[in-house]
């Protein structure tokens, strides 16, 4: 009997590793990939920030921001301007540009609120060198902005909800 469920055990642990992809276990979540904060430098100015992991990168063109301050949409004083990524001759996309390492991108806010809080919204997509792309993801990050006059808040990084074995 022992026999039995021991190698019950052996072949579906053999069926599950050949379903995953070569290199797949490898693959980082894509919040740990492309980890996303945001920080208060002025109250009228944010900065968004991806540090992206060795091996990964993020498309510029699928680099995207939002504001909402509450539960209403705020406005941004000028559209972001992105730096320049690095020029890639990619297979899912064609001819791309890219960001590894970091990026960062300050947001103006079109009305300054000093004290108060804004929730900066990132809409990214990226893919692993090993050939693995994400799905386009989607990060909220709520912070406080300075009182006129204060430095530059702390960072605010985007932590998500540890999953629970049961629930």
């Amino acid at each position: 009997m022992r026999a039995r469920v021991a190698a019950g055990v052996l072949a579906l642990g053999l069926a599950s590793a050949a379903a995953v992809p070569a290199g797949a276990q490898d693959v980082l979540p894509a919040e740990r990939a492309f980890g996303y904060s945001v920080r208060a430098l002025d109250p009228a100015t944010v900065e968004a920030r991806f540090a992206i992991a060795p091996g990964y990168y993020l498309y510029r063109d699928r680099l995207k921001f939002s504001l909402a301050s509450g539960q209403a949409p705020a406005a941004l004083a000028a559209a972001p301007v992105l730096p320049p990524g690095k020029v890639k001759e990619d297979a899912f996309f064609g001819t791309v540009e890219t960001y590894r390492g970091e990026v960062s991108v300050r947001l103006a806010l079109a009305a300054p609120a000093p004290g108060g809080t804004v929730t900066v919204t990132a809409e990214s997509q990226g893919c692993a060198d090993l050939g693995v792309c994400y799905p386009p993801q989607r990060q909220s990050l709520e912070l406080t902005l300075p009182a006129a006059g204060a430095g530059p808040g702390a960072p605010v990084e985007f932590a998500p909800a540890k999953k629970k074995w049961f629930n």
